[in-house]
Order: structure tokens, then sequence, then C-alpha cells
């Protein structure tokens, strides 16, 4: 299932790219797209874990940029 996020106030390409890296890490995820100009992140998941993975994403994007919210759309 595809899942997307808005990643409100991201700003940084750099950021945005380990952001990407990460978030396609987690078991789980087969896809992560970050897009800097419209500030969202798309990703492709499995549906039985998107609950569990929604909190690991908001732990990678603090990680990265702690000012950045994070949103599910």
């Amino acid at each position: 299932m595809k899942k997307t996020y808005l990643l409100e106030d991201l700003d940084c390409a750099h950021c945005a790219g380990k952001i990407e890296e990460a978030v396609g890490a987690i078991d789980g995820v087969s896809e992560s797209k970050v897009t800097l100009l419209t500030q969202k992140l798309v990703i492709e998941v499995e549906e039985s874990v998107v609950d569990k993975i929604e909190k690991e994403i908001k732990k990678i994007v603090k990680k990265f940029e702690p000012d950045v919210t994070v949103i599910a759309k």
C-alpha cells in the first residue's frame, strides 16, 4: 500500500536524502521517496506494519531534522 506524509518545514536537501535512505531501510518498506519541493515522503509499505512504521518514520525525521513535523496524509 502507498502512504504519503507531509514533512512540514523540511528545507535541507541533504537531510531529505538521509531521511529517504533511512526510511527505505525499515523492514516492511519496499520503496521510499522524499520530494523536497513538495515536502512529501511517499512510501510503499506492507499494510500489516503501517502503525509501527509511522512511529519509526517520526523518529528518523526527528534525528535528521528536529524541527520538521510529520503529518500523515
